[in-house]
């Protein structure tokens, strides 16, 4: 997989797709090339049937993700049309990750703060070491955080407590993101690889078409009623029913034996 810069790695593992924001030296701070990179990785994951889900995380044991990388704007966002374009292109690598219709688990260790957190909210789920803090330093920029950051943001922890996180702009420790929800497991640092480990084969023991069935509908749960694609969670649904992972579950059940899903 030719990502065209060093600063992003994918890999598949055993079945997982592994995006690796590798930027260390700047807290894995994001660049333009990074997400261009990121794109090119996670439409390769999407389209390979032996990737079953995606485990997204930072190089180095100090930071996840520590937002964007604020010393390339002077070139790349120069003048309006760069700036449109910076926008295009990051855009698309972060739709990449948020359409990413397989199961994805941000792994989270030290810092996760503004872009990091939209990225870490981008993923069905969150595993974090002890150490970890999370924030979104907008306020304290004078920026405007995304729609749908904030959208997500209030999925998960509801609107007093995501006013709360955006206004303040405070670092939220992880004790205090697991009781929230904001992340759905705390572990040790030396044990995060583990803890993720263990997630994601569970992840890998199940049918490929049921987890993908349930991840649409609950994404579309959360749109607005006039904007839900009942049809294809209708769909998905025939799909399931009428495929021979459905016969394998039924016949596994049977035979008291674990069931070898393909997908298919």
């Amino acid at each position: 997989m030719d990502l065209k810069t060093d600063k992003m790695i994918g890999e598949k593992r055993s079945g997982v797709g592994h995006l690796i924001f590798n930027n260390p030296e700047k807290r894995n701070a994001t660049s333009l090339e990074m997400w261009q990179a990121a794109k090119i990785a996670l439409d390769d994951f999407s389209e390979d049937p032996d990737v079953k889900c995606l485990v997204v995380s930072g190089a180095g044991d100090k930071s996840f993700v520590a937002g964007a990388d604020i010393s390339e704007f002077e070139k790349a966002r120069s003048d309006a049309n760069a700036a449109a374009e910076y926008a295009r292109i990051s855009s698309e690598g972060k739709e990449a990750l948020k359409n990413f219709a397989k199961p994805s688990i941000s792994m989270i260790q030290g810092y996760c703060l503004g872009g990091g957190m939209e990225v870490a909210l981008s993923t069905d789920f969150r595993i974090c070491s002890e150490d970890s803090q999370l924030g979104i330093p907008a306020a304290r920029l004078s920026i405007a955080y995304s729609f749908d950051a904030i959208h997500r943001l209030c999925s998960l922890v509801g609107p007093s407590c995501a006013k709360d996180i955006l206004i303040t702009a405070r670092r939220i420790k992880a004790p205090e993101a697991l009781r929230i929800g904001l992340v759905n497991q705390i572990t040790s640092l030396a044990g995060l690889e583990e803890e993720v480990a263990e997630y994601t084969q569970a992840i890998l023991e199940n049918a490929p078409l049921s987890m993908q069935a349930s991840k649409l509908t609950v994404d579309e749960i959360l749109k607005n009623p006039a904007d839900r694609n009942l049809a294809a969670i209708e769909e998905i649904g025939k799909t399931c029913f009428n495929s021979k992972d459905y016969r394998e579950g039924r016949t596994a059940f049977m035979e008291k034996r674990k069931p070898v899903f393909t997908g298919k």
